[in-house]
């Protein structure tokens, strides 16, 4: 048995930080050197960035509604200096810069916001963000230097302006403010740009800094806040995984990461970073995906990210903070290119537009798997975040002996008092982790109470990341002692509270109650050492559980893992629902609102009004206790014409450039010898509001797409299919068609794409082609109800 004694947490220090909201702010948002808290509840934040200025203003709604679908309840967004000033003393906060109107509708749709205000902020924006013009005048940007503080000053007066209002004291949405980004040397700077943005009328109850390489970060000014990806841009071109992320998928106190930026510091960390004792575990940089450079080009699946995710979740964190959640597009509306390159000096040649980050969310919107994975950890978060935040981190007695060790389970144990939760993860990138069998956990909780967790030893698969309860409370009087499936949510329904966990893949759902507790439905009931066992055989909509204890009365759904994935809680039509569909689903108003991207969309909720009304809906079904309506499929649209303009193309000659020489992306004047391709996309293809994505399926290195001549979009190959949204260009898409150009590449450029792909990629040294042009539709159904049914 693998065992763990956990101990009583030190009494969290408060008081301490020059953090939280003023004396009579309503719903008052709190630090103390453990969680966070806000209308005196303990929170854990979920956060998501997605940056307003690299999306058009036309979108912001309908993407905000879909990243406060995933869960996300904190939405971080950066302010690039070069985009509002790009001219010196001239500022732009209209069109799709108008962060009032950004920050406003994250308010209307009960989002709070942490604004990441610079001046150098980084996000792939060219030179971090900093106007060209800075480079013209004597002074020394990211110090205390006067002459650099004195062009910030009027900077930071005018974020002010646009943001009156709408900070949390005022009653608006802005509860979190950073200040730089991956600053490590300058602590004093730091503080003093804490101060200007106060001065100039910026207020928030959380001031925050990243933390990552040992930054020196100011002493009871600033909440550190730390990352971790899965892959990395930044590295060299060598094969194989970058190595120092192998650190993040271990349970560890250590919350530190020196990889994130290492490629732009001058040496390596030789400071301890901030004390931990002092400071909550936040993070903000958790990998929402991986960006990708011309030199590297990794894939990132979505058990990388979620497992990531929640082992930073099982060592402490109190605030998920990702990066990116959304994917966006570089500006292309300036007087220079936006995006960071070896032209600005930097390391790494970024795209020209894209800046997709294969995130949750994709540039265009596009829903991908990590979005549905994640957002089953964030309805544990928001069910149980409460609990989860008191609870420090305690490791197995066995850890693991080193990064390089795969054969050691890796688990660990959040607890206080006489609660818990044990979280498991056997994942990790490219490098298989093994299956363990006989696995049982003997944890010993700070109460003194010890638990064996399963009842029997189990088989943990290869791959499995999950947290188990202990003794968690059903409602009602009822208590879980423990469960080998996971906690997703709670809620009321029919006068009764409901407990949704999911079963582990692999491992069978077995619940631990007490033996004075009565079970009725359909499983498996033992009594064992005076503890009533149930065990779920058959996970799903139709494992609904109704316990009976002296108290009460409670219920609790055991769905499967698939199930799981497909499970929304939102408030629709009067109250709270669950609801499984595999597409995106939200509520908006009275409506409840899907984007179809599935093969045989659906809808099932409970509890079920007595019907759905809207285009397409078909006859409900039962889905054990869920009712489930059919949905029209999206329709099959007329697909574009593509047409061979230039066959024969000639690669870019193998180039290298930036800080560290490495591969160079194709130059402007490269483009001239692509391949040539025309897209013709027929009007009616465009009909509607949803989005209409062209799938592209291409052979080369690189590729572009231009409109009128001027340049959309841009893709450096590393396997999956390029997708454009033409929603946001429709009408010069019908007028114009589109022009695709694409380069083979050359042999001698040193260029790492994930080994799955690379016979693939190998190919392209000889061919640039479209192999495939596709339009897919992503419909928008809109669904009201009538009459009210029961479970």
């Amino acid at each position: 048995m693998l065992s763990l004694h956990a101990h009583d947490p030190s009494v969290p220090l408060a008081g301490h930080l020059p953090l939280g909201s003023p004396a009579g702010t309503p719903s008052p948002v709190t630090v103390d050197s453990r969680s966070l808290s806000r209308d005196g509840r303990r929170w854990i934040p979920v956060m998501g960035e997605f940056h307003f200025s690299r999306c058009p203003a036309a979108e912001w709604r309908e993407e905000l509604l879909k990243i406060k679908a995933g869960g996300v309840d904190l939405l971080a967004t950066y302010l690039f200096w070069n985009q509002h000033e790009n001219d010196r003393g001239t500022y732009r906060f209209d069109g799709d810069l108008d962060v009032r109107g950004f920050v406003t509708l994250c308010a209307e749709l009960d989002l709070a916001v942490a604004v990441r205000i610079g001046p150098w902020s980084h996000g792939e924006c060219r030179n971090g963000g900093f106007p060209d013009w800075l480079e013209d005048v004597d002074c020394a940007p990211r110090t205390d230097d006067p002459a650099y503080l004195a062009l910030v000053a009027p900077y930071y007066r005018r974020i002010s302006h646009e943001l009156r209002g709408l900070f949390h004291e005022d009653g608006g949405p802005i509860v979190a403010v950073q200040v730089e980004n991956e600053l490590y040397d300058q602590p004093e700077h730091l503080a003093t740009l804490r101060r200007m943005a106060e001065e100039a009328g910026i207020r928030a109850p959380l001031w925050t800094a990243t933390g990552w390489g040992a930054a020196d970060i100011p002493a009871g000014t600033l909440l550190p806040l730390y990352g971790g990806y899965p892959e990395a841009f930044w590295e060299d071109a060598h094969d194989g995984w970058a190595r120092d992320m192998r650190r993040h998928y271990f349970f560890t106190p250590i919350r530190d990461d020196h990889a994130i930026g290492a490629d732009l510091r001058s040496s390596a960390p030789t400071g301890t970073g901030p004390d931990a004792r002092r400071y909550p575990y936040a993070t903000c940089e958790l990998g929402g995906g991986m960006a990708i450079a011309y030199h590297r080009r990794p894939l990132v699946p979505a058990a990388d990210i979620t497992s990531l995710a929640l082992t930073k979740l099982g060592s402490g964190s109190v605030w998920q903070g990702y990066y990116l959640y959304h994917g966006c597009s570089q500006r292309v509306d300036l007087k220079e290119p936006n995006q960071e390159s070896h032209d600005t000096g930097y390391p790494n040649d970024l795209p020209t537009v894209t800046y997709d980050f294969q995130a949750p969310l994709g540039e265009y919107g596009q829903v991908r798997p990590a979005f549905h994975a994640l957002r089953r950890q964030h309805l544990f978060l928001h069910a149980y975040g409460t609990e989860l935040a008191r609870m420090p981190l305690h490791l197995p007695d066995r850890e693991p002996a080193s990064l390089d060790d795969r054969s050691t389970l890796r688990w660990a144990v959040r607890s206080a008092g006489d609660q818990g939760f044990l979280f498991v993860n056997n994942h990790q990138p490219h490098e298989t982790l093994p299956d363990h069998d006989g696995v049982r956990f003997g944890v010993t909780l700070p109460s003194g109470r010890t638990v064996a967790v399963p009842a029997h030893p189990v088989r943990i698969p290869s791959g499995a990341h999950f947290v188990w309860p202990i003794g968690l409370d059903l409602g009602a009087g009822l208590r879980l002692e423990w469960a080998g499936a996971e906690p997703v949510t709670r809620l009321e329904v029919d006068g009764l509270p409901l407990t949704v966990l999911a079963a582990t893949d692999g491992v069978p759902a077995t619940l631990a109650l007490a033996a004075d507790v009565e079970i009725q439905g359909p499983a498996r009931v033992d009594t064992a050492e005076g503890t009533t066992l149930v065990t779920v055989t058959e996970p799903g909509t139709s494992a609904l559980l109704t316990l009976t204890g002296p108290a009460g009365r409670a219920r609790v759904l055991v769905l499967s893992p698939e199930h799981a994935l497909r499970l929304n809680r939102t408030r629709v039509f009067g109250q709270d629902r669950l609801v499984l569909s595999d597409d995106v689903v939200f509520a908006d108003g009275d409506r409840l609102r899907l984007h179809i991207a599935s093969d045989t969309p659906s809808v099932a909720l409970l509890p079920a009004p007595a019907s759905l009304v809207g285009s397409g809906v078909g006859e409900p079904v039962a889905d054990g206790v869920f009712t489930r309506w059919p949905l029209a499929r999206a329709p099959r649209l007329p697909q574009p014409v593509l047409e061979t303009v230039r066959e024969q193309a000639v690669a870019a000659p193998a180039r290298t450039g930036g800080s560290h020489d490495r591969a160079s992306a194709p130059r402007e004047a490269d483009w001239d010898k692509a391949a040539v391709f025309r897209l013709t996309v027929p009007a009616s293809a465009l009909d509607g509001d949803g989005e209409v994505l062209l799938r592209l399926r291409c052979t080369g290195d690189a590729a572009r797409a231009y409109l009128d001549g001027r340049l959309v979009a841009d893709h450096f190959w590393y396997g999956p299919d390029w997708e454009i949204g033409l929603r946001r260009f429709a009408d010069a898409v019908v007028r114009h068609g589109l022009e695709i150009r694409v380069l083979p590449r050359d042999p001698v450029a040193r260029v790492y794409v994930d080994a799955s792909v690379r016979p693939r990629f190998d190919a392209a040294v000889t061919r640039a082609a479209v192999e495939s042009a596709a339009l897919v539709a992503v419909p928008r159904v809109s669904l009201t109800a009538e009459g009210e049914g029961r479970v």
